[in-house]
């Protein structure tokens, strides 16, 4: 069995592969490295398992060789910052609505039948009670959700019309070695330059659910191969959330920081920018239904993390 990762040189995308491969599978990758690194898929410059592509979704012409001959896609490409949704929302529009679209069409046309999406709870936006099921309702706050909510759409129009089977997992914040943007990667680059000072964007009481990407891998296998609908939406997080300031502190202790002096960048009701959300957590009941239950909370995900980065940007990995 064949099966395509799109954004497979990204973070989760990397992890993905290395876990189709462990259990068997040959993988083909794709990925435009605007937001990936072909480092994170160094291990298998000479492996026959492992195809590699450098192709962009967003031409249909070249995603139908990208999708020749693979039976099942897991669809992680796209632009993973939400910050860019401010300044640059044409970035998000592209590089997943269109990309979404595009692989969809060349799906459809080569007859294959099978995605697993990465979507986000941002979808979401800012709900009035956490944490949220998967019934809440989708009213995002940022281009980035937004165009995560179109994707969502427009692939289940594609599996209702084409017969297409669908599984849509909804990550909280997802954390972990590889990880190169985000809150946590954000402070630990801060903290390299000025040991001193952290400027945190917004009151820092925003609060999320971090999880760390081996768990959620394994959530996305055994959603893959136990979901039974034909479109099925699925939260993926950990049953707990922090704030902001505490992954501060978090991060300060590791690093082995006394007396950093914090400063707060708010705007609106304490958040860090536009189209940021004060609080966002996931009810996960269905998912686990599937028999997937984390084992981490989000302090240990985000500690694990903290160690994993600080070693890879030493050069010890």
């Amino acid at each position: 069995m064949k099966v395509l990762v799109t954004g497979g040189a990204g973070f989760i995308g990397s992890h993905i592969v290395d876990k189709l491969v462990i259990d068997g599978y040959r993988v083909r990758v794709v990925d435009n490295l605007s937001s990936g690194w072909l480092e994170n898929l160094a291990r298998y410059r000479d492996d026959p398992r492992v195809e590699i592509m450098i192709e962009d979704l967003k031409m249909i012409k070249d995603t139908f060789k990208v999708v020749d001959s693979v039976d099942t896609v897991f669809h992680l490409a796209a632009n993973p910052e939400v910050r860019v949704s401010t300044t640059n929302p044409e970035i998000h529009f592209n590089e997943n609505v269109v990309a979404t679209f595009s692989l969809l069409e060349a799906m459809r046309r080569r007859g294959v039948k099978e995605l697993v999406f990465a979507s986000s709870s941002s979808v979401y936006g800012e709900p009035e009670e956490i944490p949220v099921d998967e019934e809440a309702p989708i009213r995002p706050v940022s281009v980035y959700g937004a165009s995560k909510a179109a994707c969502e759409n427009l692939i289940h129009a594609y599996s209702r019309l084409y017969g297409i089977k669908a599984v849509v997992l909804r990550y909280a914040n997802i954390v972990g070695p590889r990880l190169r943007h985000g809150i946590v990667w954000d402070f630990i680059e801060k903290l390299l330059r000025n040991p001193r000072k952290l400027e945190i964007l917004g009151d820092g009481r925003q609060m999320r659910s971090y999880m760390y990407v081996g768990e959620t891998v394994e959530a996305t296998m055994i959603a893959w191969r136990k979901s039974r609908g034909d479109f099925e939406v699925y939260n993926v997080a950990s049953e707990d959330w922090i704030t902001v300031d505490e992954v501060a502190d978090i991060i300060t202790e590791i690093m082995g920081l006394k007396n950093v002096e914090k400063v707060y960048k708010p705007v609106l009701h304490g958040i860090g920018w536009l189209g940021d959300v004060k609080r966002i957590a996931l009810k996960i009941d269905k998912i686990k239904v599937l028999g997937f239950k984390p084992k981490m909370r989000s302090r240990e995900a985000v500690a694990k993390t903290v160690t994993e980065l600080l070693d890879e940007v030493s050069g010890n990995h």
